[in-house]
């Protein structure tokens, strides 16, 4: 029994397994009609990213579960309550101790992992005497006040996290697509004020021109309807439009054979759709847009059809569906282009958000000028002083110089001139009797003036 894939839309693992004891039903499928290659029984599908700064953590956790068998078998009795309730996290004291020992192990690394996170951010703003158990308090995904040991709890608050984050996904996505088309939209107003009369009305008129063209595209059929799964089965799949067969459909797309349809994999399903309005080729068409266009397909389906909003489509939900009056007679589907993303009263409110953003950074920017000048004066300051130290020492040994003082050296010692060195004019200034060495020639002059008094 294997776990269900992690996507960015969907719940923990723990959730998505729930529903694990159906079985898909087994279908004969003629693999020669089908277009490109099969998926091959057992073959390891790459996970995509979840969105979650605890990503790789949540991973490991769910691989090492997979493991024991025990917990295995709980998974598949347990149903969302259970799992919401933290009662399928007190199973984990069942599980084996080395599945137990593994589990201590990614959480030290986890927590080892966020230290270091949190000190590269402090770090970042020169902080100092930083308070790790204090900070490690916004990571909600495990139990920080025991950093050695995965203990149930911490199953529990990796469930819950993991379960409210990912819920919150779709919302945050949407929010982000409605900012990204207030600021093309700002940008493109503040662009047409810079112009001059002329300029600006060809502008405009262009901007309709691609909006014209953007907008004329064939009909997109209403995402989970008959007409539109008809035709990836038809397209995508190679087969037979008269030979649709609901089951067959559902197994062909299930692509890592775990018996649902993720939302991975009902996103796959509505690339023809969105090829129909979207081409990279086109200045027209923005990439960002079409996938907007794919998560609120996505969406749809799944309040359509997934009855216990688990995020997962079973055999038997999708088929149910496929009975609904909507399936084979649905209204027609309003693509982005036709619809208003945003008002007037919307867009100047995020025009005086970004004013008032643009004012802080300049006053920042001022600020950080200021102190930069500040900084440059104070330097020039010291510059100015040490010339004029520099200068007061240098008269100070012309001084001792002049003198007949001998000049000091680089750390202040006087700099003697060994006996024998001096200089012969110098013997003047140095008379007999003096602390200095008598010149050449002084001792016979005294000594013959001697002989002279006392023949």
């Amino acid at each position: 029994m294997k776990w269900l894939s992690v996507l960015p839309q969907q719940c923990l693992l723990l959730m998505t397994c729930l529903l694990m004891a159906l079985e898909a039903v087994p279908i004969d499928i003629d693999k020669t009609k089908v277009k490109g290659e099969s998926h091959v029984e057992g073959e390891k599908v790459e996970n995509p990213d979840t969105g979650l700064y605890y990503d790789e953590y949540l991973r490991q956790v769910i691989d090492v579960l997979e493991t024991d068998k025990h917990f295995r078998e709980k998974l598949q009795t347990a149903d969302i309550e259970e799992i919401k309730s933290g009662k399928l996290s007190r199973e984990l004291d069942l599980v084996s101790h080395h599945v137990r020992t593994r589990l201590d192990e990614l959480k030290r690394q986890e927590v080892a992992r966020l230290r270091m996170l949190i000190k590269a951010k402090m770090d970042s703003v020169q902080d100092t005497g930083i308070d790790h158990q204090a900070l490690l308090k916004q990571f909600e995904h495990l139990n920080h006040q025991n950093p050695d040991t995965f203990e149930p709890k911490d199953l529990d608050m990796l469930i819950k996290a993991a379960t409210s984050d990912l819920e919150n996904y779709d919302k945050t996505r949407h929010e982000e697509f409605k900012k990204y088309e207030m600021m093309k939209e700002h940008e493109r107003r503040e662009y047409l004020k810079t112009l001059d009369e002329e300029k600006r009305k060809r502008e405009e008129s262009k901007f309709e021109e691609m909006k014209k063209k953007h907008g004329d595209h064939p009909k997109v059929h209403h995402p989970g309807s008959k007409d539109q799964l008809k035709e990836v089965w038809e397209e995508a799949d190679g087969l037979d439009p008269n030979e649709f067969d609901p089951k067959t459909f559902f197994k062909l797309h299930d692509v890592n054979n775990d018996g649902f349809l993720d939302e991975q994999e009902l996103e796959a399903l509505f690339t023809k759709e969105l090829e129909k309005v979207y081409d990279p080729k086109n200045e027209e068409d923005d990439m960002v847009e079409m996938e907007e266009e794919r998560l609120r397909m996505r969406e749809h389906v799944m309040n359509e059809v997934d009855i216990n909003k688990d995020r997962l489509v079973t055999l038997e939900e999708f088929l149910r569906a496929t009975e609904k009056k909507e399936f084979l007679e649905p209204d027609s589907w309003e693509t982005l282009d036709q619809q208003q993303l945003f008002t007037e009263d919307e867009l100047k409110e995020f025009e005086n958000h970004i004013s008032q953003q643009e004012d802080e950074l300049r006053k920042k920017a001022e600020e950080l000028q200021k102190q930069k000048e500040e900084l440059q004066r104070q330097h020039d300051q010291l510059q100015a002083q040490k010339q004029e130290l520099q200068q007061v020492v240098k008269q100070m040994e012309q001084k001792k110089l002049q003198q007949g003082n001998p000049p000091a050296g680089p750390g202040g010692e006087l700099k003697f001139q060994p006996p024998g060195e001096h200089k012969v004019g110098d013997a003047a200034k140095h008379p007999a009797g003096g602390d200095q060495p008598l010149p050449p020639g002084h001792v016979q002059e005294q000594a013959v003036r001697t002989d002279e008094v006392h023949p």
